[in-house]
């Protein structure tokens, strides 16, 4: 079966591909407004970039509306955020954060959590995050140009917090004891830790 994504309705063609492009890494994302509100909200269009420097995207969906995303309008402002790593015991907190709230409420409140500082930026990370990175804006690009439906934002790390309880022998992250959540299609998710397996790849000389 071949199919014209050009020729699919727009949600049409959303349920399609976040069926298709799974597992998503999930960026529980807090950020400050301009007036000070905190708003904390999930996005599983997320990814590393580069290790040099250490950079991470989000994309933001505009809103049915057509509007921007609190979340892009913050970083804009501000330029940070803390990208919060989601655990399967937090599921349902994050999901309370995905409803849309106006710009001056607080998505935390919803939630029962709390926070605590960060190390290099003045937005809080959550304290029950087994992992969070302190981020900076590095650029912030409408997509695509002539009509956005989105903005790709290029984040650089600045610091990173990682729970000692979720490393291994090794001191490295223990995706088991990490316990991540990921999103599938619809309103379906994954559970990293359910299957882990090693495949080493074929030498090389290059990295």
């Amino acid at each position: 079966m071949l199919i014209d994504v050009k020729s699919l309705e727009a949600l049409d063609c959303y349920r399609l591909l976040t069926s298709l492009v799974i597992p998503r890494p999930i960026a529980w994302v807090s950020s400050y407004s301009k007036a000070g509100v905190l708003n904390l909200a999930p996005f599983s269009f997320f990814q590393m970039v580069t290790d040099q420097p250490p950079t991470l995207m989000i994309a933001t969906q505009h809103k049915p509306g057509g509007g921007r995303k609190d979340t892009s309008l913050n970083i804009e402002a501000t330029g940070e955020c803390v990208i919060n790593l989601v655990p399967y015991a937090l599921i349902d907190a994050m999901n309370q954060t995905a409803a849309a709230l106006p710009a001056d409420e607080s998505e935390l409140a919803l939630t029962g959590l709390t926070t605590v500082a960060s190390a290099k930026v003045a937005v809080p990370r959550l304290e029950l995050a087994p992992a969070a990175f302190e981020c900076s804006l590095a650029q912030l690009q409408p997509y695509p140009a002539a009509q956005p439906s989105c903005e790709l934002i290029l984040l650089e790390v600045q610091s990173l917090y990682l729970n000692p309880l979720v490393l291994n022998a090794q001191g490295r992250p223990d995706p088991q004891k990490l316990d991540l959540i990921s999103r599938l299609g619809g309103a379906d998710y994954s559970r990293v830790a359910a299957e882990v397996f090693s495949l080493q790849r074929p030498a090389s000389g290059q990295r």
